[in-house]
């Protein structure tokens, strides 16, 4: 069992970090190495609006994630 709240508050803290608690590694690092470049990219301005973005979904993401494996594992026990 994953706790959603806590795969959403590590990806508020840093993006990509709810995916890898959730177990979903790759799409964490995707999402790291995402907001990084989306972080870079503030220096030609674009970055101020796919950084945010990215950010909301990770933490979304995370969140939707841990609750949907929640419900696979309750289906499997049952």
């Amino acid at each position: 069992m994953k706790n959603a709240g806590i795969a959403a508050v590590l990806s508020f803290f840093i993006c990509g970090l709810g995916q890898i608690y959730n177990g979903q590694v790759g799409k964490g690092i995707l999402f790291i190495i995402s907001y990084f470049i989306s972080w870079l990219l503030m220096l030609i301005i674009i970055g101020f609006i796919t950084t945010p973005i990215l950010w909301i979904w990770g933490i979304i993401d995370a969140h939707r994630a841990a609750t949907k494996i929640n419900q696979q594992v309750n289906l499997e026990s049952a």
